[in-house]
């Protein structure tokens, strides 16, 4: 007998169906398709017909080929975990989950979105709601589940998911061989967002001949960087059917994805990580209620480049708080590979000279602003200006770069205390961890539990940025808390695991982002974290953009750059160009076009720049301010041959930029070593496209012929944008 059908919903040009069966009647999971593919699915086989199954004794057959995937997978401390072989490789699946019984399900429409609540509940005290949220025109889906013990006694959760599809896929009646293809993004420090595709036999996730093994791949971060390791992203690829499940998990902490299998179909999930993988469990007193973060969730056909788009043009539609000035995609420029940490009002007012009425907007003072006593290291935490670098006060350099036309901004790290200030006598006021101060090398990390935390940085940054008129704030975060932190039992009287301390202090740091917000509804806030270590949905919905890196000037910036357009929007993803003296207007070129990807932000000695090499870079940024429309509504595809070396690349990358105006695209291109002479990239198809405005340091003689793009004279580590109209 098939799974059985008891609900079903339309969202877009998805289809949610909630599904039972009659072997297990009080289960009740989801399976995701595209609309258009409905009469593509098939029906499931009920039981293993292979010749290994049934040569099992007649008292163990027959083996089923499948089984309901419930919506919420949960495990309660005390209760039996989790059998056939996966202590230590999943925690899903285990008797605190299987006893969850459907109730019911409601729906209703306000506001125009569609909310579906499904209740659950366990005969040992637990209720949860499987909460799905879908706003009309969105290609997306909000999953969260919702705890709550309804029992008499404290219950300890070790593991909640925040969403799980299974069913997948259904487009095949059996095990799908050679079909189902996992897609992660992994990411380190100046390396984000390489795409690793796998087949799921090449994770060795392909079921067992019988129905006693379970397969499983979970991967995640565990920290306060959840972009260290892994993006929180997961894709899964039927290539046959050409349909693509995706989700993200929006939440700044320590996250998990996992690929399951036991039986035909295979199964994702995520959420928080779990106390195995992310040391989080949390006690729930009776009448106590917890939420999962949010997932982000959607299934399309085609590949992961149309499944990821659908989410970035959510998260490109719903971006939080941004400023006016913002609307523009303005330009930056941020000193730190000017100064490299010794900014001086002399030199910023240099820097402003130059920059004045050239197209940028925003001009940044980075790290080295504040005091550096002894032994000469910034000392964050005290937050007290230079004054030899800054003799007048920060409000007069402010004042006078505002009076170039341009908006001053600053540089904070306000989580983290260094030594040598007098915040770092301050413990009372920090993150510990069993019992002592936590330290990673030279840093210590504020309390955001602690109400005199956000009291005492309301006074130093808030106050600062308001006092100077100070209208940019780049706020780096270079190190991460790790497993977690102690309890906070000064603010809430319970003992918690470490992952859920570090829950709460993040939550906490979120908390005073938006008060910077409300506080100061004009001030733009880049979100950094050594770069692209915070690049998750629900610290971008707080800023106006995110560093995408702190690559500043290696050869595989345009690598990176479009890398990230399959995680992050466009407008948000501030890419470095720095600029030098001695730089040959290729190499201007290679910089400066791999900014049209993203957020233009400039550093280098510009005002030490020949008028030549000013000249070129004025020309880029003219032409950058023609090229808005793709970073805020266009659909990128990326096309090219390359080693799988990014300190050595070599062979050619080109993105093509359109938007939902057809006749118009933008391309970008790169060449690096042992490139070709010439570049083929297709085109759209349709009437004959025209090549109407060119950045290069020559001319790239472009042709358009039989719906290609050729671009003759590449040269290696040269680079360029052509705009094309039709």
């Amino acid at each position: 007998m098939p799974f059985l059908s008891l609900f079903e919903h339309q969202l877009g040009d998805m289809t949610a169906r909630y599904i039972t069966a009659e072997h297990e009647p009080t289960k009740i999971g989801l399976l995701l398709f595209p609309t258009s593919k409905k009469s593509d699915i098939l029906t499931p086989r009920e039981y293993l017909n292979t010749p290994a199954a049934l040569s099992l004794p007649k008292s163990w057959q027959p083996v089923r080929a499948w089984q309901i995937d419930p919506l919420v997978h949960v495990h309660v401390r005390g209760q039996i975990t989790p059998s056939i072989f996966s202590q230590g490789r999943s925690l899903r699946n285990g008797p605190a989950t299987h006893a969850l019984h459907f109730i019911h399900q409601e729906k209703k429409v306000e506001a125009g979105s569609t909310i579906i609540k499904t209740f659950l509940k366990a005969d040992y005290g637990l209720e949860c709601v499987h909460e799905l949220r879908h706003k009309a025109g969105e290609k997306i889906l909000h999953i969260r589940s919702h705890l709550r013990n309804s029992g008499n006694t404290p219950l300890t959760i070790e593991l909640l998911s925040s969403f799980s599809l299974g069913g997948i896929t259904p487009f095949d009646s059996e095990d799908a061989p050679n079909r189902l293809h996992v897609h992660r993004f992994r990411s380190s420090w100046s390396a984000e967002g390489r795409h690793e595709e796998r087949s799921i036999e090449e994770l060795h996730l392909e079921r067992s001949w019988g129905d006693f093994g379970v397969q499983a791949e979970r991967f995640g971060a565990v920290g306060s960087m959840p972009v260290n390791g892994f993006f929180p992203f997961v894709g899964l690829e039927d290539r046959t059917a050409r349909v693509t499940w995706a989700a993200q998990i929006a939440h700044p902490g320590s996250w998990q994805m996992e690929v399951y299998r036991r039986a035909d179909h295979v199964a994702l999930s995520g959420g928080l990580a779990d106390r195995e993988l992310g040391h989080w469990y949390k006690t729930l007193a009776p009448a106590e209620n917890f939420s999962s973060p949010e997932a982000l969730i959607t299934v399309a056909e085609g590949g992961v480049t149309e499944a990821c788009g659908r989410l970035t043009h959510f998260l490109s539609s719903n971006l939080g708080h941004v400023p006016q000035s913002e609307l523009e995609l303005p330009i930056i420029f941020n000193e730190w590979c000017t100064s490299w940490g010794n900014p001086t009002h002399e030199n910023l007012i240099a820097l402003a000279d130059r920059l004045q009425g050239s197209g940028v907007k925003y001009l940044v003072i980075d790290d080295g602003w504040a005091e550096r006593p002894g032994n000469g290291i910034q000392q964050n935490g005290d937050w007290n200006l230079n004054t030899k670098a800054f003799p007048q006060g920060l409000r007069a350099t402010a004042d006078a770069i505002r009076a170039r036309g341009l908006i001053p901004g600053i540089w904070f790290e306000f989580e983290v205390v260094n030594p040598g200030s007098q915040a770092w006598e301050e413990t009372s006021h920090q993150l510990h961890r069993d019992g002592q101060p936590l330290q990673v090398g030279s840093r210590r990390f504020w309390d955001f539990r602690d109400p005199w935390v956000h009291d005492y940085l309301t006074k130093k940054v808030t106050r600062l940025l308001s006092d100077n008129n100070l209208g940019y704030l780049k706020v780096d975060y270079n190190d991460t808390i790790g497993i977690g932190c102690d309890s906070a039992p000064q603010f809430d009287g319970n003992l918690v695991s470490l992952g859920e301390g570090l829950r709460q202090h993040l939550e906490g740091v979120q908390q005073f982002f938006r008060s910077l917000n409300q506080a100061l509804p004009e001030l733009v806030i880049e979100n950094c974290s050594s770069g692209g270590h915070r690049l998750e949905p629900s610290m971008m919905s707080l800023t106006s953009m995110s560093s995408f890196s702190d690559a500043h000037e290696t050869p595989d910036i345009p690598i990176l750059a479009a890398n990230l357009l399959q995680l992050i929007p466009a407008q948000q993803n501030q890419i470095w160009a720095v600029l030098h003296q001695a730089d040959s207007l290729q190499r201007l070129c290679y910089s400066l076009s791999s900014t049209f990807l993203g957020r233009l932000c400039l550093s280098g000695e510009v005002h030490e720049l020949s008028a030549e090499q000013w000249a070129f870079v004025c020309q880029a940024m003219n032409l950058y301010l023609e090229a808005r429309p793709f970073l805020t509504q266009g659909i990128f595809k990326r096309y090219g041959l390359m080693g799988a070396s990014y300190q050595h690349p070599e062979g050619w990358q080109a993105v093509l930029a359109q938007t939902d105006v057809p006749s118009k695209i933008m391309v970008v291109w790169h060449c690096f070593a042992q490139c070709p002479s010439y570049l083929v990239i297709p085109l759209p198809e349709g009437s004959p496209w025209n090549v109407t405005k060119e950045l290069h340091d020559i001319s790239s003689d472009a042709e358009v012929k039989n719906s290609n793009l050729i671009l003759r004279n590449c040269r290696p580590w040269s680079g360029g944008v052509l705009f094309l109209n039709q």
